[in-house]
């Protein structure tokens, strides 16, 4: 009779979990529409610049030649996509915009604060990354609105598309893990506000690129003298390092591959920015960079196509891949086994 008791308590709380894992990604994947076509209505009607440094951006990347190394080059795969396809911006569906409505208000200096201490005090699971993998798998499987893969594949797509493309071993690796900071949701975050969504920075003015930029009118911060002007609590071109962005499953992973991986400068950024569009689709917060955030900022831009697009390619055999990956994750991650 225990048993039985226990196995279906056991059971009720895999489906709670995969309930949960099906609403977020579907709100995930509406985000992701959303930005597929910010970035392409960004493409054909550029957005005036009000910083100088912002200008300064544009000439500099206008002006790279053939000297780049063949990583930071665009695919050539993503290039003739429809993004007529996608649902119009204005269009966005109310859940995405209650969304943001939500993390808007609730991403705070103090809650950020709290959520770093929280990350360096406790250990949420002991586990490889492979397993991590699976763990997320698990919990957010049949949960995309526009196919049936699971997230291994979505996250095996990501990886074997910058492969194909030739990128480095690093570089493929990050395609593979950028959003296994997605366990965040089932560790301890506080709802979907906290996991996904774009991110931005905290203790200083929130800006008009932010997306639904009007709904941070609700943000205890929006109005506190330390942290509503230019700067805040940061200082011109300090640099992203000293910034906090709002918490959530880039700025998590970030963390747990900054402390656990070899990996260089350039994945962490990957990581760290890759939902931090404000700043690298339409250079918002220039004046906080530093001469190395150019170097990064490139980098991301390298992987936003992959990021963006490598729903629609093709499923993988996960078992045929599974030991280049696994030999792959070694390379980079000394440990197997990490705290996440």
């Amino acid at each position: 009779m225990v048993n039985k008791v226990g196995k279906s308590t056991h059971d009720k709380s895999t489906n709670l979990d995969k309930s949960k894992g099906n609403i977020l990604e579907k709100l995930d994947d509406d985000i992701l529409h959303v930005n597929r076509i910010r970035g392409s209505l960004t493409n054909k009607t550029p957005i005036t610049k009000t910083h100088s440094i912002d200008d300064e951006l544009k000439l500099e990347e206008q002006s790279e030649t053939a000297a780049d190394e063949n990583w930071q080059i665009a695919s050539e795969y993503y290039k003739n996509i429809d993004t007529k396809a996608f649902r119009q911006y204005e269009l966005a569906c109310d859940r995405v915009k209650q969304f943001y409505e939500e993390q808007h208000e609730k991403q705070t200096v103090a809650y950020n604060i709290q959520a770093r201490i929280n990350f360096k005090t406790k250990t949420r699971a002991r586990m490889t990354v492979w397993e991590g993998l699976e763990k997320l798998n698990k919990l957010l499987d049949d949960s995309d609105p526009d196919t049936e893969l699971s997230q291994i594949d979505h996250a095996l797509q990501t990886a074997e598309a910058i492969r194909r493309d030739g990128k480095p071993r690093w570089f493929q690796l990050v395609g593979l893990i950028h959003d296994l900071g997605k366990l965040l949701y089932f560790f301890d975050s506080r709802g979907q506000w906290d996991v996904v969504g774009d991110t931005f920075p905290v203790g200083c003015k929130f800006l008009k690129r932010i997306i639904f930029p009007d709904s941070f009118k609700n943000n205890p911060d929006f109005l506190n003298p330390l942290y509503n002007t230019k700067y805040g609590i940061y200082s011109k071109h300090c640099g992203l390092d000293k910034v906090m962005l709002s918490w959530g499953h880039d700025e998590y992973m970030y963390h747990v591959a900054k402390k656990n991986s070899t990996l260089p400068p350039e994945a962490l950024a990957m990581i760290r920015y890759h939902s931090f569009y404000p700043w690298h689709q339409e250079l918002a917060y220039s004046y906080l960079m530093d001469e190395h955030d150019k170097e990064m900022l490139k980098a991301v831009k390298a992987f936003n196509s992959y990021d963006l697009y490598s729903k629609i390619d093709q499923q993988y055999d996960v078992e045929e891949l599974k030991p280049y990956y696994l030999e792959l994750i070694d390379e980079f991650f000394p440990n197997k086994v990490i705290d996440f």
